[in-house]
This record gives structure tokens, C-alpha cells and sequence, in this order.
């Protein structure tokens, strides 16, 4: 029991980390019903940027979040105004491979720019773990959760409680309505890539503090995929539960499967159940069915 609860928990812990990447994705599609695939290439951008002004001698850590929050903000509207919004009324493919081709251009860009060896992204966080019962948890999990939890919440009063969350929502509910209203749409889509490059700052000064800086962080987008999925692509909710169930999957089929099969059962598992939850909930847990009357 002990071992189940130690898994259990730092996989919640882990979840929460997934669920702050996923919500990058809802953002965008909710807004303008686009998969963007070059999510996890934001995030691996956003640890790029982060590890770079670290090495900036005496540069604080709070200066460093503020910069990095701000650049990545200019570059979701930079790729929204100059490469997204150029699609407007093509083919939904022709979008897609758009956001494909901008992921491997991003990973390009940060190759030959800072190179491809794994920079440190270091924060002021002790070694040694924390007990908390029967459970041993990592300083860099813990504060890496509070710092997704803090984002998650945040933009969950965003998108409830204010002005331009709420007129996000109409336009992702019926652009037209919205259009009639005076919501200008345009602006909406601009803002959704915005927040998505701020949730991508996020990521990656957690995800860069976990895994190290390079261009495998990318991977990270693809880790989410299923979370996604399961949650469901237009729920925001949805996000922090896919990503709470798929954190814990992974922790305990590690733990208990791979002294077994030897190893990576987690880099699989979370693709088997979210083929299971299509065949049953094709739109998720908590995403919406459109149904459209011919």
C-alpha cells in the first residue's frame, strides 16, 4: 500500500505538469478549431529562451520569468499574424501541416541557433525529498505542480470570469454569433495563440527544470497527445483531469510493469487507453459533440 501511494502521488504531481502543456492545446482549438502541433515545440523554445537568460550573469529569477513570459506572448502573436491567420478559410489540412511544418522550423531555429547539446535550467530548489507519509516526493515535482496548479487556475478564472475569456468562449461556441455581437474574431485568435505561448513559458521552465534543455523536449507535446484526447479537445476542466488520470497511469504501470517487461511501459500505456476512450467517447470525457442538422 505504501509503494501504491508513493506512485500515486508523484504521479498526480507529474499530471499536473501534463495538464499545463494541454491546456496550450485546448486554448488554440477552442478558439479556432486547429490541433496545433507545434505545441510541444513552443515549449521546448519557451526552456531555450528560459536556460539562455539564466546564464545571464546576475540575472534573478524573477526578471528571467518576466522576460520569458513576455517574449513568448510577442511570439504567439508574431505566428498567429504572420503564418496562421494567412490560412483563414483553407482547407482544415492545409492548417494542420502548416502548424507541423512551424514545429519542425522551431526545432531547426533552436538547433542552429544555440546548438543541439542539453543546457541546465537550474531553480532554487533543494535536493533532498520530502516525505509526506509513506511517500517520497522531489522538491523540483512539488514546486513544478504548485507552479501548473497556480497557471491551471489562473486560467480557469480567465476564461470564466473575464471580459476576453468570455468572449473567447462565444467565439469558440459560434464564431458567426460572436462576429454579429461585435466580438472581433480576429483578435480572439490572436489572443488564444498569446496565452498558448504564455502556457508554453510555463511548460518549459517545468519541464526544462525535469528533463534538461534540448530539442527532445519537443517530445513533451506528444507525451500530452493523449491527455488531450481524453480530457477532450474544447475542455479546459478536461485538461487537468486527463492529465491527473494519465500522470498517475504512467506512475503505476512503471512501477508495478516494468520489473517485468523491462522497462517503458509508460511511453505506451497512455496511447492504449486513449485508443480505448475513442472506441467508447469519441470527443473525450468532457468534450462537446457537435451535432449539425442536414
Amino acid at each position: 500500500m505504501e509503494f501504491f501511494t508513493d506512485l500515486l502521488i508523484n504521479g498526480l504531481l507529474v499530471g499536473l505538469m501534463y495538464s499545463l502543456v494541454a491546456v496550450g492545446f485546448v486554448l488554440i482549438y477552442k478558439a479556432t478549431s486547429i490541433m496545433n502541433f507545434a505545441q510541444g515545440d513552443l515549449v521546448m523554445f519557451a526552456g531555450y529562451v528560459a536556460a539562455v537568460l539564466l546564464g545571464v550573469p546576475g540575472m534573478p529569477l524573477w526578471l528571467m520569468v518576466v522576460l520569458l513570459a513576455g517574449s513568448m506572448v510577442a511570439l504567439g502573436f508574431i505566428l498567429e499574424r504572420g503564418i496562421l491567420r494567412p490560412m483563414v478559410g483553407q482547407p482544415l489540412v492545409s492548417v494542420i501541416m502548416v502548424t507541423i511544418g512551424l514545429s519542425f522550423v522551431l526545432q531547426g531555429f533552436v538547433a542552429i541557433v544555440w546548438g543541439g547539446s542539453t543546457r541546465p535550467l537550474n531553480l532554487p530548489v533543494p535536493l533532498a525529498p520530502y516525505i509526506l507519509g509513506p511517500a517520497l516526493i522531489s522538491p523540483i515535482n512539488l514546486v513544478a505542480a504548485v507552479i501548473a496548479l497556480v497557471f491551471l487556475l489562473a486560467f480557469g478564472w480567465f476564461f470564466t470570469r473575464s471580459r476576453l475569456g468570455v468572449a473567447m468562449r462565444a467565439v469558440a461556441d459560434d464564431q458567426q454569433a460572436a462576429m454579429v455581437v461585435g466580438i472581433r474574431v480576429s483578435r480572439v485568435f490572436a489572443l488564444s495563440w498569446a496565452i498558448a505561448g504564455l502556457a508554453a513559458a510555463a511548460g518549459g521552465i517545468v519541464w526544462g527544470n525535469m528533463l534538461g534543455v534540448d530539442t527532445l523536449l519537443a517530445l513533451v507535446g506528444l507525451k500530452v497527445f493523449p491527455v488531450v484526447i481524453l480530457g477532450g479537445l474544447d475542455s479546459i476542466g478536461g485538461a487537468i483531469v486527463g492529465g491527473l488520470i494519465i500522470g498517475a497511469l504512467e506512475s503505476l504501470t512503471s512501477g508495478y510493469l516494468d520489473p517485468y517487461v523491462g522497462g517503458g511501459t509508460k511511453d505506451f500505456v497512455p496511447y492504449m487507453l486513449m485508443i480505448l476512450v475513442l472506441f467508447i467517447k469519441p470527443h473525450g470525457f468532457f468534450g462537446h459533440e457537435t451535432i449539425e442538422r442536414v
